[in-house]
């Protein structure tokens, strides 16, 4: 918790009006109407209420100077954190020439009466490459078996074995890597390879990408299985490279054959392929929910120390790249680095401060020492001198989490490009810290000094590393193999708009793990081990029964409903204080029929039955009153049912 702030003077109107009249009656014993009609006691009340004003105004300073305080130990407000989420551009058709999605590109979402288009900006440039077939085989023991010169002539070849094996391969080779692009196969083939479900066939499409075999993402296949003639939409994976195998270098595909499945039928014959074509349809690129602004010129220098310079756009989020300050030396740009602080600062560096909330950028400052003489930190630009920026990122926040297929409005038109989406959320956006939240993190700071002993000072530190967690919880090993571990348990960011979540989106990145394993790895006491994880999530389903008040609809009241407990069960912003599900808490059945029978079309909630479930493999556990939760886990709202009875 926060220090306390100091009452230099409690005294409120009415004890100033008394302390008044009882001097009044010390020293001037002859006054004895004191009653409010007295106009004594009228200049009295009016220099009590002056007085009072003086109070309060006197009693903000310990306020104003915890403030500056907390700026001198380097305690600074937090930025907003950009959401990220894969950006998918479309073509019009197939094209003989690559098309060039340049850094910056912005895209959006519709602007709406009630709300401002949420835009994203491409963070690297796509090529989405022109490319087609160039060699079609099979690979069923260790020696591929070319298949061109049977697929010229179209009499149709088996691409796996009889009956099929896992890991047997139908290899497709393009005449170029397609990186980050949307190959579309398309096929001629006889129906061969009965026995599979057409919606779930065994079949995985992977990519070369130089170190190994990387996983495709499936957009479509309406092939079913390569069973009848149909298109296979892949999206390649970023390293796609080109590689020669049986002799042919190509930028190469593959659809592998993959081991059985419970409850997921396999192929009991080959497919037989006639013809294949591929051509490319679209790229993906990552997009942030900030704008890119370049080469903007903040001023002349004045040749003294301590300048600041204010960026036309705050707030500043962190990009792929550092902010960068340029200064003018004769012909050219003299590059500036950032540093958190000038401590370390000599008199020659070239160093500056950036306040990423506020977008000012401060220049080392002179001090005066004991001996009188003046000491630098950082270096001073000559009088004369011109500095820019050139490119920093403005933005950031919790709307950026955006649904997906959301972004769906090109802000700048593009040659060939028909259509642009978001396939998967926008995650990672975080609004920046407030002021309460700064005082309270003040003390802490200093008490750890970017060390990390208990269990506060883990989360205070992961926050600072990684500000796209929405959550961090820190818990303590057992005894015996378990003594000295450490558990950060981190829940990233996920769209707020919408409280139904898939469980993907609450797994957060391998970069992020990484990163904040390294910064505490710095922090931690020699001796402790760290372990920084996902939270055991445990799947909850809601079956209940309602009944509607008269004029209202049952199926909208369905709909509120299960929002309502999505919202309520929600790791980030459920719970009943609003801040996420606590963790370790119980779901108890009560507190499901309060939050239903909130809602407004309520007439009686019937029935509630709580189940465990699997969110991964939908396996759904036993009906219950109290549904356990372990200190480490959080409730994870999965397929909730509600079903809602009209009123005669």
């Amino acid at each position: 918790m926060s220090l306390p702030v100091p009452n230099l003077d409690d005294r409120r109107f009415q004890d100033l009006v008394d302390d008044a009249k009882r001097l009044v009656q010390q020293r001037c014993p002859e006054w004895s109407d004191h009653n409010v009609h007295d106009p004594g006691v009228t200049l009295i009340e009016a220099f009590a209420w002056i007085a009072d004003q003086l109070l309060y105004r006197l009693n903000r300073v310990p306020d104003r100077n915890y403030i500056k305080f907390l700026e001198l130990v380097g305690v600074r407000l937090f930025p907003p954190n950009a959401a990220r989420t894969p950006v998918t551009f479309w073509l019009s058709a197939p094209l003989p020439d690559t098309v060039s999605i340049p850094t910056a590109t912005e895209v959006a979402t519709p602007r709406t009466d009630v709300q401002e288009p949420i835009t994203f900006s491409t963070v690297e440039d796509l090529a989405i490459v022109s490319t087609e077939l160039s060699r079609v085989a099979s690979r069923i023991g260790k020696s591929p078996r070319d298949h061109w010169d049977v697929l010229q002539m179209k009499t149709g070849f088996f691409c796996f074995d009889s009956p099929p094996k896992p890991n047997n391969e139908l290899l497709i080779g393009l005449t170029k890597a397609a990186p980050s692009n949307a190959i579309n196969l398309s096929f001629e083939c006889r129906i061969e390879g009965v026995g599979v479900d057409p919606t779930n066939p065994p079949l995985v499409w992977e990519a070369w990408t130089g170190s190994g075999w990387t996983q495709c993402e499936l957009e479509r296949d309406s092939t079913g299985g390569l069973n009848r003639d149909g298109s296979v939409l892949v999206h390649v994976p970023k390293g796609h490279v080109t590689s020669v195998i049986n002799q042919v270098n190509a930028g190469w595909l593959r659809g592998r054959v993959t081991e059985a499945v419970e409850g997921q039928p396999q192929y009991s014959a080959s497919p037989e392929i006639i013809s294949v074509s591929a051509f490319t349809i679209g790229g993906t690129v990552e997009a942030m929910n900030a704008e890119l602004v370049r080469d903007e010129l903040l001023g002349v220098s004045e040749g003294v120390p301590g300048q600041r310079f204010q960026l036309q756009r705050a707030p500043v989020v962190a990009g792929e790249k550092s902010v960068v300050l340029e200064v003018g030396e004769g012909d050219g740009w003299q590059e500036w680095v950032e540093r958190p602080n000038f401590a370390a600062s000599s008199p020659n560096d070239k160093h500056f401060v950036l306040d990423e909330v506020t977008g000012e950028i401060l220049l080392g400052p002179a001090v005066r020492l004991p001996d009188g003489t003046l000491r630098t930190y950082g270096a001073v630009p000559a009088k004369g001198q011109f500095m820019r920026v050139p490119e920093y990122r403005s933005g950031g926040g919790a709307r950026g989490n955006v649904a997906p297929r959301t972004l769906n409005v090109l802000k700048a038109s593009i040659p060939y490009v028909a259509a642009v989406e978001n396939r998967r959320p926008a995650a990672g956006g975080v609004d920046g810290e407030d002021l309460d939240s700064a005082k309270v993190r003040g003390p802490i700071l200093l008490r750890t000094r970017d060390r990390a002993v208990t269990a506060e000072d883990f989360e205070h530190i992961c926050r600072e590393a990684a500000p796209e967690i929405a959550r961090v919880r820190c818990l303590t090993g057992g005894n015996g193999s378990d003594a000295g571990v450490v558990r950060v348990l981190l829940v990233p960011a996920v769209p707020t708009d919408t409280a139904k979540l898939s469980f993907e989106q609450l797994v957060p990145s391998e970069e992020t793990l990484e990163k904040v394993t390294r910064r505490l790895d710095e922090s931690r006491v020699i001796g402790t081990r760290i372990l920084v994880e996902p939270p055991l999530y445990r799947g909850l389903t809601i079956v209940a029964k309602l009944k509607a008040r008269p004029r209202s609809d049952p199926r909208r009241l369905q709909e509120l409903a299960i929002e309502a407990l999505s919202r309520y069960f929600h790791p980030t912003i459920g719970g009943p204080d609003g801040n996420g599900w606590p963790f370790g808490r119980p779901v108890m059945s009560g507190e499901v029929f309060s939050a239903l029978q909130a809602l407004r079309g309520t007439e009686i909630v019937e029935e509630v039955r709580l189940f465990g479930a699997d969110p991964i493999t939908g396996e759904r556990g036993k009906s219950v009153e109290r549904l356990d939760v372990e200190p480490h886990a959080l409730v994870f709202s999965y397929d909730h049912q509600v079903m809602v009875e009209g009123t005669a």
